[in-house]
């Protein structure tokens, strides 16, 4: 498995395929989108309460539209690491390297269009 340094960050031809694993991943970035989900968890938790609860269905699909919002920041920054780390190793290494990413990338965008 060849590595390289980059900016402080491992680098490794695995980056996002094969072995599946991110790296490249800034902590503070990681750190951030975590709090990130730990916060959903917490509005999808009252989102829950709130029906239980019967409270106006205006109120509730207002924060399934908040819950919504945060779960595509949290996606956007995946992408930009993913696009900036992984998709930029694998188009850098041209072939076939970089037709399967091509692909990976036109299946992710059709996938979040929906």
């Amino acid at each position: 498995m060849a590595k390289a340094k980059k900016a402080g960050l491992i680098i490794t031809e695995e980056c996002c395929s094969g072995g599946r694993k991110a790296v490249g991943v800034d902590p503070k970035i990681r750190e951030a989108n975590l709090t990130r989900l730990r916060r959903i968890e917490g509005q999808i938790r009252g989102i829950h309460k709130m029906v239980e609860d019967d409270r106006y269905c205006t109120d509730i699909i207002t924060q399934v539209s908040a819950a919504q919002q945060a779960l595509r920041a949290v996606g956007r920054e995946l992408m930009r690491n993913h696009l900036s780390h992984c998709a930029a190793d694998a188009v850098r290494a041209g072939g076939e390297t970089a037709e399967a990413m091509y692909d990976e990338l036109l299946d992710l965008m059709y996938k979040n269009v929906r």
